[in-house]
């Protein structure tokens, strides 16, 4: 084999290569936007979900006002509540309680994350999180956990 050939076959193979890493960058492309849509829909279909939940709330306990989230935090749904209270010491106290539950943004490790902070006359009583790989995401097992949280607050607030 002399330079000639050997040469055109090193340009073959050079041409190979690129057009491999051009498919890989291409399926790579087509991955994020897959998993970008794929998250999207997860947010679209939970978000619609925790706000359906947690705008019951209310209905239970008077005085709890509703509010959705859209925010850098996520998308999702809150009640809050103010009270005013009289202590052993017969001074005025203040007791706030909260509920809320976001469906955070994606971020680069493709999972979809949620999370859950619940307050009760001051006192933090939970914070928590869920998240599963984008690719092997559940839409039923984060409603059965939404049920879950609210109800676990519902108990709470009403102990």
């Amino acid at each position: 084999m002399d330079f000639e050939q050997r040469l055109e076959k090193a340009i073959q193979r050079g041409r190979e290569t690129g057009d491999q890493k051009h498919r890989a960058e291409a399926e790579k492309v087509t991955s994020k936007e897959d998993l970008k849509r794929m998250h999207t829909g997860f947010r679209l279909e939970l978000s619609e979900y925790i706000e359906k939940c947690i705008s019951r709330l209310p209905n239970h306990f008077p005085g709890f006002q509703f509010e959705t989230i859209v925010s850098e935090k996520g998308w999702g749904a809150a009640v809050q509540r103010d009270d005013i209270g009289v202590g052993a010491d017969r001074k005025r106290d203040n007791f706030y309680s909260r509920f809320e539950m976001v469906i955070r943004p994606r971020g680069k490790y493709n999972v979809l994350d949620m999370a859950a902070k619940g307050t009760v006359r001051n006192k933090e009583i939970f914070n928590r999180n869920h998240y599963q790989r984008l690719s092997e995401a559940d839409a039923d097992t984060f409603k059965e956990i939404i049920d879950l949280w609210v109800l676990e607050y519902a108990e709470s607030y009403a102990t």
